[in-house]
């Protein structure tokens, strides 16, 4: 199996309200058969589709919608301003932000909001992530001298 990712799906409760929502985040997407498809960097997808039809396609049980899903998805960003600008977006938007942005144990700064399916979000400015012209982000050696 390659290392990528090609598509990250989101199941919802409201395909029309999700898609209302990433759109005022400033997203655009192409709906077709009931799901979202929405373009994101990198050659990465972000797909919106009906949570219980995707349970039913992976053959696993739709859990009750409360609590956390032990998944986060993550933006970074070029500047701790544009993480406060992301944040106030999504607060705008309708999103629930669960964790304001701050300075972060790693000397960068970030905040979590969840989108209206409770799916959360990490905006996050670090210092040691450089970002290409294009938002692409590659991984630095973690075990290069420094």
């Amino acid at each position: 199996m390659e290392q990528r990712i090609s598509l990250i799906t989101l199941g919802v409760s409201d395909l029309t309200r999700a898609r209302a929502f990433y759109e005022q985040l400033g997203w655009r997407g192409q709906e077709v058969e009931e799901t979202v498809f929405l373009q994101a960097g990198g050659g990465l997808a972000l797909v919106l589709w009906s949570r219980d039809k995707l349970a039913a396609d992976a053959g696993v049980p739709n859990p009750d919608t409360g609590g956390f899903g032990g998944i986060t998805l993550a933006q970074n960003v070029r500047s701790r301003v544009e993480v406060d600008e992301v944040m106030a977006t999504a607060g705008k938007a309708g999103a629930e932000v669960t964790q304001p942005a701050r300075e972060t144990f790693y000397g960068g700064y970030a905040g979590y909001f969840a989108d209206p399916d409770g799916h959360v979000w990490e905006i996050a400015w670090n210092p040691g992530l450089t970002l290409g012209p294009d938002g692409s982000l590659t991984l630095p050696d973690f075990g290069a001298a420094t």
